[in-house]
């Protein structure tokens, strides 16, 4: 008589089990609710919720009215999303920024800050991953790929929703296999493909005590960890000036995102973000840092139409006293190349 041993399954960690669960969540509140046909929608990039009743997609690039819902729908739908992820949002924390177990980011607004009543807006990234022909003709594509090879210090601007994440994550798509990337996020939204990656996310400090981890703490972290590359979600406070420092420090090819309405915008945001978290030093020493660390910003633009595209691609450079960007490529001129590689 044979015996035939029994293959006993692997016990499941905690956070296995927590990640299980909160996706089984998603999955069961997204099928259920009224915001279901357009959560299941690939060409659905984002949904939003106006004070309670109103529901409006982005599809295909463009904004339209769906439907209706009642706040009291809304409400429950709120209840769902938060309860699997441990976060709250009630009268005293009227306002709550999160991540969703399937990659999801949601914003969660109520009475008495929302005077109209609960909004909900869900954006959805990388539904769909887009090469970097997506945003521009061959001399871009030749550009940016130039620059992700040279380890150029990368700065990618833009409004808001105009795409900046999503051409984070196909620049990073050109890494070279095998290089140790760390990625720090307010809210993790970065999906690199490539092999060697560490992914680290900002904590609020919750009400039950824990205490905050901010993202300068984080990106502190992560260079102890020899990064080849690090990737910086967004910077709009104190890191600014640690991303600077892990810049100049040997760090070459990192990346990140920064809200502007063009290039040169950029750099006096991130000077006064330094000034802030360093009020010592003087102004050229920032500019002389500024201009050592990052080498090319890249300024993409949402259409009329809803297409996101680079704008322009431009170098940094320093003049006597004066920091300012050199074009690398714009639409209607010559592709000049880089001259600030550092491979």
């Amino acid at each position: 008589m044979s015996v035939i041993p029994i293959a006993r399954r692997p016990r499941e960690t905690p956070d296995q089990v927590s990640t299980a669960h909160a996706m089984q969540t998603v999955s069961d509140w997204s099928r259920s609710s009224p915001l279901a046909s357009w959560l299941g929608d690939p060409l659905v990039r984002e949904i939003m919720v106006n004070a309670g009743r109103e529901i409006w997609v982005e599809r295909e690039g463009g904004v339209e009215h769906v439907g209706s819902m009642s706040s009291s729908e809304l409400y429950r739908i709120i209840e769902r999303i938060l309860l699997p992820i441990g976060r709250r949002v009630d009268h005293a924390s009227p306002v709550v920024d999160a991540r969703l177990a399937d990659g999801s980011r949601v914003c969660i607004v109520i009475p008495p800050v929302a005077v109209d009543g609960p909004c909900l807006s869900i954006r959805r990234f990388h539904v769909r991953d887009l090469a970097l022909s997506a945003f521009g003709d061959e001399d871009v594509v030749a550009t940016l790929t130039d620059a992700v090879r040279q380890r150029c210090n990368i700065l990618v601007t833009g409004a808001a929703s105009s795409g900046k994440t999503t051409l984070l994550n196909s620049l990073c798509g050109h890494v070279a296999d095998g290089e140790r990337i760390i990625t720090v996020e307010d809210i993790a939204e970065l999906r690199l493909q490539t092999r060697h990656v560490l992914r680290f996310e900002a904590r609020p400090a919750t009400y039950d005590g824990a205490l905050e981890v901010g993202l300068s703490s984080l990106l502190r972290s992560a260079l102890r960890m020899r990064p080849d590359r690090f990737v910086l979600g967004e910077v709009r406070g104190d890191e600014a000036l640690d991303m600077l420092t892990a810049m100049n420090t040997g760090h070459h090819g990192s990346l990140a995102t920064c809200h502007a309405n063009s290039p040169d915008d950029a750099l006096r945001r991130i000077e006064s973000m330094v000034l802030q978290a360093a009020p010592q030093w003087p102004l050229n020493a920032v500019r002389e840092h500024l201009q050592a660390a990052v080498d090319v910003i890249i300024h993409v633009e949402r259409s009329p139409g809803g297409y996101r595209r680079v704008r322009t691609i431009t170098e940094v450079s320093m003049r006597p006293d004066v920091l300012g960007t050199k074009v690398l490529w714009s639409e209607g001129t010559t592709r000049t190349r880089l001259s600030r590689g550092r491979s």
